[in-house]
């Protein structure tokens, strides 16, 4: 059972991606572009509005799996940023203080730096098209604690 879980771990991890990346994006387009019955933020205001433009950027990068781990880095950090200067002020756990989405997104996102972009991404592509590989067999195995 372990093998077959094992062989499918990098299809999970691009399922686990395009999920979070699509539903990050989303959460920006609102905050954006009032999508979805949001309410938009005035362009150029701090913090706001650089947060919804990297939840969108970030989220739409994720989603396609093109330069997943830098744009996962970058969308983790700014949910740190928002969960500890907007959220954690009000109470200390994210449940008292609505900062459910925000420690989620990060750790998410923090996962996808380490995991990479799995199936599916436009990474894996370009990597085949340049020849590029540079994931020999031995790093595809996962890590046993």
């Amino acid at each position: 059972m372990t093998g077959r879980l094992n062989s499918a771990q990098p299809y999970a991890i691009g399922l686990f991606r395009i999920v979070v990346g699509l539903l990050f994006a989303c959460h920006g387009a609102n905050s954006l572009f009032g999508t979805f019955g949001g309410q938009t933020v005035q362009a150029g205001t701090w913090p706001g509005w650089y947060a919804a433009v990297i939840e969108l950027v970030g989220g739409s990068l994720v989603l396609l799996g093109l330069g997943t781990r830098a744009a996962a880095f970058i969308a983790s950090g700014a949910m740190a940023y928002a969960y500890f200067k907007v959220h954690q002020p009000q109470a200390l756990w994210p449940i008292e203080n609505q900062g459910e989405g925000a420690a989620m997104y990060c750790w998410a996102m923090f996962l996808l730096i380490f995991t990479g972009s799995g199936a599916f991404g436009l990474d894996r592509l370009f990597a085949k098209r340049t020849g590029t590989q540079g994931a020999t067999t031995a790093d595809q195995a996962p890590v046993a604690a």
